[in-house]
């Protein structure tokens, strides 16, 4: 039984918990979505069971996920599911939002089944992401959870997505928003004299958005606001502004530099 799980990540959480999974199920490929979506037109997996495992942006789905789930033609596939991570709610609505795109895709089927993770959160434009053993006990629960997940996918179990009022309203005020200004986000990223010219930065970006000027970053807007490029960057010389100076990095202990490197399927430029 051949599963295929897309996912997009940034700083190892949703890829942590697509390799999780495809320990326990077996018999899986696991695909970065930023380079399958750069296959034009529709997309018809060749799996029985299709997953894909996503971080939540404001209640919503980063901007290439729901781009790329309204190309996927799901109608011969045997079992579908998705994977929320979030650092705190908004896994429900990402859910639903994603059911609704790929029933009104090509393949007008949507999900048979949907899951949520909590994982620690890492949008430093906001807060700090937790630490410490705040952040391995939710480690411990995310991994807990990816088992019973698994459980789930191996038994092809069927489940409606729950509805949240308060979900829902998060997701309409401010999703929209986010979106409409997601691409140009960037313009506020700078780096400072720290940077070394090592160019991780432009090799974990999985979408592609960073070019390597001068052995300086360059940001080419049409960021997603993972914000691997700010966690990742081995000197911490990236910032968001003000915002995130001074405020703890952070990414999957589970997952190493290395594990995100090519997501995007383009060769770093410069």
């Amino acid at each position: 039984m051949m599963t295929t799980m897309y996912y997009f990540s940034g700083t190892g959480n949703s890829l942590a918990v697509a390799k999780g999974i495809s320990r326990d199920i077996g018999e899986c490929e696991l695909v970065p979505l930023g380079s399958a979506a750069a296959a034009p037109g529709v997309i018809v997996p060749a799996a029985d069971r299709v997953g894909i495992v996503s971080p939540v942006y404001f209640a919503g789905l980063p901007s290439i996920v729901a781009d790329f789930s309204g190309r996927l033609d799901l109608s011969g596939v045997r079992y579908t599911f998705g994977v929320m991570t979030m650092g705190g709610s908004g896994g429900s609505s990402a859910l639903r939002q994603l059911d609704a795109i790929l029933k009104g895709g090509p393949g007008t089927r949507g999900l048979d089944s949907g899951f949520s993770v909590r994982m620690p959160g890492n949008y430093l434009l906001l807060y700090n992401s937790p630490g410490g053993k705040k952040c391995e006990a939710m480690l411990l629960d995310a991994d807990r959870s990816m088992h019973e997940i698994a459980g789930a996918v191996r038994k092809e179990a069927k489940m409606t997505i729950p509805w949240s009022p308060l979900q829902s309203i998060i997701h309409r005020m401010m999703y929209p928003r986010f979106v409409a200004g997601v691409h140009e986000a960037d313009r506020s990223f700078s780096v400072d004299d720290r940077c070394t010219s090592c160019g991780t930065c432009a090799e974990v970006c999985p979408v592609g958005n960073i070019r390597m000027e001068g052995g300086h970053p360059t940001w080419l807007h049409h960021c997603e606001q993972c914000l691997a490029c700010i966690h990742l960057c081995p000197t911490e010389a990236i910032q968001a502004g003000k915002k995130t100076e001074g405020r703890a990095r952070y990414h999957h202990p589970g997952i190493g530099i290395a594990d995100l490197k090519g997501q995007s399927g383009k060769p770093p430029s410069g």
